[in-house]
Formats: structure tokens, sequence, C-alpha cells
């Protein structure tokens, strides 16, 4: 059995089309954990967490490319929600500055908010890190008290941030990237033990080949599994097998 530690199933594309969670899961993709991007998100986010109560796991967050003005009112939201439901991580939080720096402050901002929000709440934290790892890493290194643990998700950093993030308790999302001719990511799975690793698609982003540059989905796990087995030189099942158990001591409860 898979978990996909990171899809956003609520995707317009995605939820278009009826067929997308039967295959993950006869793909054997049984844990779909879903990461929130603003207030907007929530609603078919948990539509679909009603509809698969055993397979889709909400997490609640606001995304860093979100943090606008007012994004005050945002946090109060992912707050609030916090109150009254089960959510199994705070996420998907972090920094990116590839797309806009305008909020560069407020990002940082929100994210140190929602870790707190994390400790008070014993809960994981799913981080975005884009062209941000350093900041990223800096961040999660002051708030590091024994407590906070997560995953930093589609890892695109070098060998030693990676280490870094492993050092932290924290674990590294690795998702279709690893497939493609030109990463870097090999290397890393290569020199990151196993137990530091789990697996996700970003989906409906980064297909992994034979899949790149088409829709991703939650049912490609697997190709993402075969190609870290062959870095590493391991069997398909190990990789199910370890990623899986790593993803239930991030997020907690089976259920």
């Amino acid at each position: 059995m898979y978990t996909d530690t990171h899809t956003h199933l609520y995707d317009e594309r995605l939820m278009a089309d009826e067929q997308n969670i039967p295959r993950a899961l006869a793909a054997g993709v049984t844990r779909l954990y879903l990461p929130n991007c603003d207030s907007q998100t929530i609603p078919g986010m948990l539509a679909l967490v009603e509809k698969w109560p055993d397979h889709c796991f909400p997490m609640i967050g606001l995304h860093p490319t979100y943090v606008k003005d007012g994004y005050e009112s945002e946090l109060a939201r992912m707050e609030e929600e916090l109150s009254w439901r089960k959510y199994y991580a705070i996420g998907e939080i972090g920094l990116d500055y590839y797309w806009d720096v305008t909020f560069k402050a407020q990002q940082r901002k929100a994210f140190e908010y929602q870790i707190e929000l994390a400790l008070q709440n014993h809960l994981p934290i799913v981080i975005h890190s884009r062209e941000s790892n350093d900041d990223c890493i800096e961040v999660v290194r002051q708030k590091q008290d024994g407590r906070l643990k997560g995953i930093f998700h589609c890892f695109s950093g070098d060998l030693a941030q990676a280490r870094a993030v492993t050092d932290l308790g924290f674990c590294l999302g690795i998702g279709g990237v690893v497939t493609y001719k030109k990463s870097i990511l090999p290397e890393i799975v290569r020199e990151i033990p196993l137990q530091y690793l789990v697996l996700e698609t970003d989906a409906p982003y980064l297909a992994p080949v034979p899949y790149r540059g088409k829709r991703n989905e939650s049912s490609y796990i697997p190709l993402i599994a075969a190609a870290i087995a062959e870095i590493k030189g391991i069997s398909v099942e190990e990789v199910a097998e370890v990623t899986t158990n790593n993803a239930q001591k991030v997020f907690g409860t089976k259920k």
C-alpha cells in the first residue's frame, strides 16, 4: 500500500474526473493527504473528505502565494477551522520567492504564525519552499523545540539543504521530479536514508515520466516509488512499506 502525502484532489482538473480517486485506490494508493491553499479551497477539499472518509485526509493552512493584503483574516479562518474539525497537518505553508516577493515579509509572518498553530495543536507542518529553502530551514530551526515535525514538500534543494532538513527531524517529499533526466533529486535520494523520504504527487502538477507535461494524479505514486527503488537498489515493496510508515509517523493516527 502507498501513501500520497500531497495531492490537490479538489483542483477542478481532478474533480472533473470521477475515476481519479478510484484509479488511485486500484493502484494501491490508499491514503491521500490534501493540502489547503486558502479559505476558497476549504469547501471542495472537505467535500472530498466527506465522500471518501477512509482515504482522504485534510490539512489546513494558508499557502505562501496566497498571502496578500488582508492575509490576517485568512489566518483567522485557518485557526477557526482547527477549533471545530479534525485536520491532520498545518499545510501547505512556507515561503515562495519564485513568483512574487511583494509580500515576502508577510509570508514569513504567516509562516511563523502557522508553525505556532501547529505546535499549539500538536500537528505536523507541510512546507512549501520554492526558491526559499535556506529561509524555510532557518525558520524551522528557530521554532524547533523537539516537538515540531513535518515534510518539506516537493523538495528542490541541494544535498546540504536536504541534510539540514533531516537533521531537524523532517522528511523530504519526493515526487515526479525524481524521474526527470536533468533533476539533481536522484543524487539526493541516493544519499538520504529512506527513513526520511515520503512519496507525493502534488497532483495535478509535476507528473512523473512518462506522463511529464500532462495532468498528474495520485495513481502515479507507484512510478515515483519505482524510481526511488531503482536509485537505491532496493525493492519497490520496501519503498512502499518504509515511506508509508514514514508518513504514518508524520501524520500520526491511522484514521
